[in-house]
């Protein structure tokens, strides 16, 4: 059973956000309830993204995108917004976010499937970090897990 609940946003909903969902399911498995959303989703997911997870074992091809609600956001112990192009300063009051500016390797010439793996690579490793962060908070001494009522501040 899931402890705690964490937001994937991006504006798409269709690249960064879903792998940021799916490495994080495969890493914290079912003690954290992940969910993704875009603040203006597409209809399909990146096929990019796709071969880039499928690459280190991740299979979100049946991933439909969703479009950011207030409910979800309500829903959500930690809001983590993927890349610099999403805001959601109208629709969150009170909510806890953390922003990932992730590294954008277009900027650099790099695209097609090597972009997907460099920006896999950003999240693979935020990721990481993230679930043991939200493992530690959520864990009380005996070992034992329990809900947490403590936020993540952004860091």
């Amino acid at each position: 059973m899931a402890d705690t609940s964490v937001l994937f946003v991006c504006v798409s909903n269709a690249g960064k956000s879903v792998m940021a969902a799916g490495l994080m399911r495969q890493i914290a498995g079912p003690t954290i309830h992940v969910s993704s959303a875009g603040t203006r989703a597409k209809t399909a997911v990146n096929d990019l993204s796709v071969q880039a997870l499928a690459e280190v074992g991740v299979d979100i091809s049946d991933h439909q995108p969703a479009q950011l609600t207030a409910q979800m956001l309500d829903d959500a112990d930690l809001v983590v917004i993927v890349g610099s192009q999403a805001h959601l300063d109208e629709y969150c009051p009170g909510v806890t976010i953390q922003r990932w500016d992730t590294d954008e390797p277009s900027l650099r010439g790099i695209d097609g499937i090597d972009r997907m793996r460099i920006i896999r690579d950003d999240i693979t490793t935020r990721v990481q970090a993230l679930a043991a962060n939200l493992s530690t908070a959520i864990t009380p001494p005996t070992g034992q897990p329990s809900r947490s009522n403590a936020r993540i501040e952004r860091s």
